[in-house]
Order: structure tokens, then C-alpha cells, then sequence
């Protein structure tokens, strides 16, 4: 290194010697940047075909599950099949439309009072007093302490 510098100290001169070196410092830090840019992009390739080798085989291990699934899937029926055909067919079919009858699809909950926060009405106290009507909101434990049987002595 030092002879490389004194070689170049005489061949170029002690006044554009740093600037020479500036340029030669800033050219090598843009090959050492595009040297490593090259590096990265061929590793992300590699990685992106070891993925892509990856992913192919576990596309292909679900394939297989999923094969083996409909197999068994249709070697149930056929067992099922084989199972159910000595039953009496009558009775299967009453029990399938005792629950058709018995399935009732109920409208979706609608709260009866769309704004209870709102004050409805001004009813007297002696008024919801007198049919018991609820004026103050209970906590749990204190409903059971009031409505809990008293002990007898």
C-alpha cells in the first residue's frame, strides 16, 4: 500500500493527489454498493426458488390429504350405507318429518323498548308503589339477599 502511494504521489502530484483519491475512494464505495446489491438479489432468487420448491411440495402433501380424505369420506358412506340398509326404512322416514315439523324459526329479538334510557312517561311513585313496579336497579348480590328465604328458629 505504501508503495502504491508513493508510485502515485510522484506519477500524480502533491495538489491533485486528494482530489484523485476522493474520486477513486467514491468510484470504489459505488462498486462495493453494487457488488452487494448483485449479492442480495441472487440470494433473494435462491430463496424464492427454495420457496417456490417448498410450497410445490406442500401443495402436494394437501393434495394427497385431500385424497385420502374423499376416499375415506366415500368408504364411510359405503359402510353407512351398508349399515342403515338393514334398518327399517319407515322408521327413518317418520323421524325425519317428526323434526321438520318440530323446527320452528322464531322472528330475530327485538328489545320491546327501543329507547329505555329515555324517561316514557311520569307515572307517581305511589302508583308503581302500589303494583310493584321496579324505580331502582337492584345489584345482583343485593336481589339474593332480599329475596333469599328467611332461616327458621
Amino acid at each position: 500500500m505504501a508503495l502504491i502511494g508513493a508510485v502515485a504521489l510522484i506519477v500524480i502530484g502533491p495538489e491533485k493527489l486528494p482530489r484523485v483519491a476522493r474520486t477513486v475512494g467514491t468510484l470504489l464505495g459505488k462498486a462495493q454498493r453494487y457488488v452487494a446489491d448483485v449479492k442480495a438479489e441472487v440470494n433473494r432468487s435462491m430463496e424464492l426458488d427454495e420457496l417456490k420448491k417448498m410450497k410445490e411440495t406442500v401443495e402436494g402433501a394437501a393434495r394427497d390429504v385431500h385424497t385420502s380424505m374423499q376416499t375415506t369420506a366415500s368408504e364411510f358412506e359405503k359402510d353407512w350405507a351398508a349399515t342403515t340398509a338393514g334398518l327399517d326404512g319407515s322408521t327413518t322416514a317418520s323421524s325425519d318429518s317428526t323434526t321438520a315439523e318440530t323446527f320452528v324459526q322464531y322472528p330475530e329479538y327485538k328489545h320491546p323498548k327501543k329507547h329505555w334510557r329515555v324517561k316514557q312517561g311520569a307515572v307517581p311513585h305511589w302508583y308503581k308503589a302500589r303494583n310493584g313496579v321496579r324505580t331502582k336497579a337492584l345489584s345482583g348480590a343485593a336481589r339474593v339477599a332480599r329475596y333469599r328465604p328467611q332461616k327458621l328458629n
